[in-house]
């Protein structure tokens, strides 16, 4: 398989108490409602006691993703005191969650999850340009709360967004 070219994919599984998202190939902002939609209904429900997000066979993930992903830490730590976990084993990614600050809010291992045959697709979801944009600039706000250097990374797309 290229994974040049592999469509992104997000799958989920609930299994006693943990939630697991696995992000496969190249996840891109056409994914971000239903990560979006997912992680509002883990923060629904309220009845986990931990978050794992897999990323060992992620080719790639945008900053629009790692935005949600830092939505989902934050939200996890005011709703339940918790810190997510990310597993990744691709040096590439691991570097870039480390240069966006994302060892202060998760904790990030090279251990990858057990139960990945438990794990089922996110749906697709119709969505606006409307929708995207509005994820997008969401995403890209949180990220820039992060860190001093986010904040100037993203600034410029922030602005233009907002300006629409």
């Amino acid at each position: 398989m290229n994974p040049g070219n592999s469509p992104g994919k997000i799958q989920f599984a609930e299994q006693s108490g943990t939630f697991v998202l696995k992000f496969v190939g190249e996840v891109r902002l056409t994914l971000c409602s239903a990560l979006d939609a997912t992680i509002e209904k883990i923060f629904a429900a309220l009845n986990f006691t931990a978050i794992i997000i897999d990323l060992t066979e992620a080719h790639s993930v945008d900053s629009t993703t790692l935005g949600l992903m830092a939505k989902l830490s934050i939200l996890s730590r005011q709703k339940v005191g918790l810190l997510p976990t990310v597993v990744t084993t691709n040096p590439d990614i691991t570097r870039v969650l480390q240069s966006m600050g994302f060892d202060q809010v998760f904790n990030i291992v090279d251990t990858p999850v057990p139960c990945p045959d438990c794990l089922a697709d996110l749906p697709s979801q119709d969505q606006t340009e409307e929708v995207v944009k509005a994820k997008v600039l969401e995403a890209h706000r949180i990220l820039m709360g992060l860190n001093d250097s986010n904040r100037e990374a993203f600034h410029d797309l922030v602005s233009a967004l907002e300006r629409g």
